[in-house]
């Protein structure tokens, strides 16, 4: 790479060709793409994303709400990649240096192994087929059809995992430069993530990993030991720290008290503010205010004759109203992510017409150096759409064999569709960085569910929109690592394997790390710990589809109306109002969570929004620095206790005390 003192601007005399033949110089020191592929880096990244799988996996089973933890990967594979170099120098093995496009690989693969974790829909569409789901919907509720689930196995959820997982990486490989080089999308998370990768592969960068790797060992260590600390507290229904009640047991009834969860703590330093105070709220509202309110119109409202878990009781309230704040919030930004896509692309159309756009002669020589090198490498398009066309074959034959309910030619719409909205996707997450892939999947479970019917409408809903969702998904995710290589100067070849290797990592540790949970412990428990509320949620998605509105308990219409207007008018006020008021309105979305899982977690998190604000206040530096490797070790800490606290539970091995508090 040129030296940054030797970065100029081209003027439009300048000899351009000179300036090109210096860049092509300095691209010929950058690795070969198979050089950036190491062995070393294909075992970090299994590690990690192993770890980190099963970490995400938690947090997505007990609250649905999942920190990005980017940077967090960033710095383990740097770390562990250095440590690999220095052990095996000091070994007296010769090894070859760590690169800059090494890490990007390696960090690249981590990433997509626990994405799928998350995006793999164990915790939301594919749960929500389960049996313990479509009996918390309601047995014999008109729409939530007898039969209608399909109990999970590792073996038919990791094959539809490999299935749909990859033909998202496929649809836009070919529109790759026209993305990054010609449009110049920022992708923030992207360009973030090669920021700090850049950052690392300097002195000053590898003294400053080393401070933050110190602050997270120590902060690692401390959550872990507390979390073994506290399991022997643990030892039957409602005892331990976890059900501390720190604001009087009648708050606690409500849900109102700290759990003395690190893992959420961190959550909390990690996320923005607006998140933790957006959650607050919902959960003042909802558990604070409207439960209990509902609750005194019992016999009213709906029967008190009826199971708890019932669509017709409360918990009916509860799911429906998230929901509409869910699809209120969700709708908005569709729509506006998709204004503000095609007024982009006219806007672009327009100034190639009248030939405004800006050309090479102005770019800066890194940029032309980045370019070349993002160029350079072609893939042939016939790769891409051989690819395409063969995961869509395998998909429309087995698909339809693993769920009866789902017709073949749900599959070929859904591929046939799927390109374009990947494309939509994947601009708007550019332009935004918001993923829209979940409201994708949203309005096709809906669409689908409805034109199935009753017989068979809620799980061609649900898998139907699996599908979509990781198409779509997958093909902006991809894009963000693209950016990512163009800034760090990693071959788009090399990123490209990187993925599907860590797509194919995930596809076998997402469901591993999903079945440790579902074996040991009660997953889609209502009163438990892992409530898993996105499973039901999707579910009476798929109802609400299927039903139409006769679904929802009585005075629950208007009430859904009026949080998915408030839904949209927040967003409204949000992007109207001037920025410094603006940021302060609360989030739909974030409010949602808690009206299902209780306000114990938004507790937690508020906790570690006031860390962040209080630290920044002391020593904003430090704070900078500091606060990424800090909540990741509190995170990791907890997480990594739930291997053996899942072993121990396998194995039938109970805490031996139980702390519990009663009324005097």
């Amino acid at each position: 790479m040129a030296d940054t003192k030797e970065i100029r601007e081209i003027n439009k005399g300048e000899d351009l060709e000179e300036a090109m033949e210096a860049v092509t110089s300095d691209l010929k020191q950058t690795p070969h793409w198979r050089e950036q592929l190491t062995l070393r880096g294909i075992v970090v990244s299994f590690a990690i994303g192993s770890l980190y799988s099963v970490i995400v996996m938690k947090l997505n089973l007990t609250t649905g709400l999942v920190p990005t933890l980017n940077v967090s990967a960033a710095l383990l594979t740097f770390v562990l990649l250095r440590t690999w170099t220095k052990v095996l120098g000091k070994a007296g093995i010769m090894s070859k240096p760590l690169t800059c496009q090494e890490s990007t690989v390696a960090q690249t693969c981590a990433v997509a192994a626990y994405t799928i974790a998350y995006g793999g829909g164990y915790g939301s569409y594919l749960l929500g087929l389960s049996k313990k789901i479509y009996e918390e919907a309601g047995v014999g509720v008109d729409g939530n059809m007898a039969g209608s689930y399909k109990e999970p196995g590792i073996g038919w959820m990791t094959g539809f995992s490999f299935t749909v997982s990859f033909v998202g990486i496929f649809i836009l490989v070919p529109l790759r430069k026209m993305l990054i080089i010609d449009y110049k999308l920022p992708y923030p998370s992207g360009t973030a993530t090669a920021v700090l990768i850049n950052g690392f592969h300097t002195s000053k960068g590898d003294q400053m990993a080393k401070k933050q790797v110190r602050g997270f060992m120590k902060y690692f260590t401390v959550s872990f030991l507390w979390s073994f600390f506290q399991w022997f507290f643990s030892g039957g229904d409602a005892c331990g720290f976890a059900q501390f009640p720190t604001f009087g047991l009648k708050a606690y009834k409500n849900t109102f008290f700290f759990d003395f969860s690190l893992t959420y703590i961190g959550a909390g330093m990690i996320c923005s503010h607006i998140v933790n105070i957006s959650l607050i709220l919902g959960a003042v509202l909802s558990w604070g205010i409207m439960w209990p309110s509902i609750k005194n119109l019992e016999g009213d409202w709906f029967p008190a004759n009826i199971p708890q878990s019932s669509m017709k009781s409360l918990q009916g309230y509860k799911v429906f109203l998230s929901i509409a704040l869910i699809l209120g919030d969700g709708l908005y930004n569709f729509v506006k992510i998709m204004s503000i896509t095609l007024s982009s692309m006219l806007s672009r159309y327009k100034q190639k017409k009248s030939k405004t756009a800006p050309t090479d002669d102005n770019l800066l020589l890194d940029e032309l150096q980045r370019n070349q090198l993002f160029a350079r490498e072609t893939m042939p398009s016939w790769v891409s759409f051989a690819g395409f066309a063969v995961l869509t074959t395998i998909s429309i034959i087995a698909i339809p064999h693993m769920f009866s309910q789902v017709k073949w030619y749900y599959i070929i719409i859904a591929y046939t569709l799927a390109p374009v909205l990947g494309f939509c996707n994947a601009y708007g997450t550019g332009l935004t960085d918001m993923n829209m892939a979940y409201n994708y999947g949203k309005v096709a479970l809906f669409i689908i569910a409805a034109w199935a019917g009753k017989d068979s409408g809620v799980v061609a809903g649900l898998v139907v929109c699996g599908v979509i969702k990781a198409v779509v998904y997958m093909s902006a995710d991809l894009m963000h690592d693209f950016k990512t290589g163009h800034l760090t100067l990693t071959s788009p070849r090399s990123m490209l394997i990187s993925q599907i290797i860590g797509i194919a990592m995930g596809c076998i540790t997402g469901p591993l790390s999903f079945f440790l949970f579902y074996k040991a412990f009660d997953v889609g428990n209502p009163d438990g710990i892992f409530k898993a509320p996105y499973g039901l949620v999707y579910r009476n998605i798929a109802v609400l589809g299927v039903q139409g509105f006769s679904a929802l308990p009585r005075h629950c219409l208007q009430l859904c109306c009026g949080f998915f207007s408030f839904a949209v008018a927040a967003n409204i006020m949000r992007d109207i109002l001037p920025k410094r008021l603006g940021k302060w309105v609360p989030l739909p979305m974030a409010m949602a969570v808690p009206f299902l899982v209780g306000a114990n977690f938004a507790i937690d998190m508020f906790i570690g929004t006031v860390i962040v604000f209080v630290w920044h206040k002391l020593n904003n530096q430090k704070a900078t620095l500091m606060i990424p490797a800090v909540a990741s070790g509190l995170i990791c800490g907890d997480g990594v206790w739930v291997l053996p606290s899942c072993l121990l539970a396998l194995l039938k091995i109970k805490p031996p005390i139980c702390m519990l508090f009663v009324n005097s």
